[in-house]
């Protein structure tokens, strides 16, 4: 074989014969042969490199997020290289941004969900394409993601059409993109709708809050459902409601928000917003691919949530 040949087999190329395509691969698997990326980078001028930087990653959805860009470049035959940053640092967003460019990166995600990381990359140059992803409202350049306003207006209706009417919001912390998102969401919902509100509760994800706060407020037990804006203080709600001696749904109707994986498991299992992870990957990685103009035209776009409805809700005792 030519080495246009042997390339070709290795970049996909169309033109290449189905059999001519196997004698290589089997080739290759006698030799255990793999590419060497740094060299066929010198050669193509081309690293087949996506980077990703991203904040909070140990959290469920920077971390989905992550993973389906990872599954959808390889279908495409890219890599993923990601920098985790500390969103709080300037100096910080810009190490990692200089530390992907010196990679070669050939496009870019920014995963970062604090308002302060969007705020800091606004200001500086980024050559290669890139796309944020984030929630309405805070759009720097490109832009695609879950629309969470409307994920939380699904989760509030919800209550709502069962019959509740004093329904409290644990919302994520306030310096969060999604957390106000779904704030907002859950406040336009109820004003809609023509139902009262209360302030709503600032939390900070963990289900050890969920927990605290659900104590703090079954001391009082002025309402008859709790929409979480997300699962794991969910999680911490049912187990403060269970320790009172209490039952969900009979009692109290509880919603979370993302549909981890564990979310179909806890008991009752819990009435939640998924989102289409495996989707956003895709969609980012193709525009990207799609894209090698860095100084193309703005773009937005959201995907909508799912209500995903089990056990954890039902109509109020009255």
């Amino acid at each position: 074989m030519s080495h246009q040949t042997v390339s070709r087999v290795l970049n996909h190329h169309p033109s290449i014969r189905p059999e001519t395509k196997q004698r290589v691969l089997d080739v290759m698997a006698e030799l255990q042969y793999k590419p060497n990326r740094a060299a066929r980078a010198l050669v193509t001028s081309r690293s087949r490199t996506i980077g990703v930087l991203s904040a909070s990653s140990t959290q469920y959805g920077p971390a989905s997020s992550i993973a389906a860009i990872e599954a959808a470049a390889r279908v495409a035959g890219y890599w993923v290289s990601t920098a985790n940053i500390d969103s709080s640092d300037a100096a910080s967003i810009s190490d990692g941004l200089a530390h992907l460019a010196a990679q070669g990166i050939e496009g870019l995600v920014v995963i970062a969900p604090q308002v302060r990381v969007f705020e800091t990359i606004a200001q500086l140059s980024i050559d290669v394409p890139y796309v944020t992803m984030q929630s309405t409202g805070h759009e720097v350049g490109r832009t695609l993601s879950v629309d969470q306003i409307a994920g939380a207006r699904l989760a509030t209706r919800h209550l709502i059409e069962l019959g509740h009417r004093n329904i409290y919001h644990l919302a994520g912390p306030q310096d969060w993109i999604e957390a106000e998102a779904r704030m907002r969401g859950f406040l336009e919902e109820m004003s809609a709708q023509d139902v009262p509100t209360t302030a709503p509760i600032l939390g900070d994800w963990t289900a050890n809050f969920g927990y605290h706060a659900g104590r703090e407020l079954l001391t009082v037990r002025d309402f008859t459902a709790i929409f979480a804006s997300n699962d794991q203080m969910a999680l911490g709600l049912m187990h403060a409601v269970r320790d009172a001696g209490l039952d969900i749904p009979g009692d109290v109707s509880i919603i979370g928000f993302d549909d981890v994986p564990e979310a179909a498991h806890f008991w009752p299992p819990l009435t939640t917003v998924r989102q289409d992870f495996a989707e956003l990957g895709r969609r980012c990685v193709a525009l990207l691919l799609g894209d090698r103009d860095p100084s193309a035209p703005e773009y937005v776009a959201t995907i909508t949530p799912e209500l995903v409805i089990r056990g954890s809700t039902g109509a109020p005792a009255f």
